[in-house]
């Protein structure tokens, strides 16, 4: 009996290791391994006090990228954040990108695209004009 279970032991063992072994690369600290020059980033910034567009601007662009770029998103090269500039660090954030009030933008290396127009125009009555947009945008700056 003992020599069965060390032999089951030894083989969930080995199962693992193997399985370990072809898994992809550990990142440290859960940091991403993306080049930062690949990376796209959504961003909607905004502030404590939302109206309903505002709020359908950040669900709308939020379930875009996790939905059309799923593998990206999974993968640490495509974020989306939603940042409060009434909050400290969400002021320091908008304060590196030049953001004063609530916008939708689309960053990757030296490219930026200003949603903030079509976001707001589109989010209530054609989410799915919206979700093309941000497509496209993301697209272009993956090419």
């Amino acid at each position: 009996m003992k020599r069965i279970v060390g032999s089951l032991l030894l083989i969930i063992m080995m199962t693992g290791a193997y399985a370990y072994a072809g898994s992809a690369p550990f990142s440290p600290s859960g940091l991403s391994s993306v080049p930062p020059e690949k990376k796209v980033e959504v961003y909607y910034f905004h502030f404590t006090r939302r109206c309903t567009t505002c709020n359908n601007v950040e669900k709308v662009s939020r379930e875009a990228v996790e939905t059309q770029y799923a593998t990206q998103v999974k993968s640490g090269m495509i974020t989306f954040k939603s940042i409060n500039l009434d909050e400290k660090e969400g002021e320091a954030i908008g304060a590196k990108y030049k953001i004063e009030g609530q916008t939708l933008i689309i960053i990757s290396a030296d490219k930026r695209v200003d949603l903030t127009d079509k976001g707001f125009m589109y989010a209530n009555d054609s989410p799915d004009k919206l979700k093309k947009e941000i497509k496209k945008a993301v697209d272009g700056m993956l090419k």
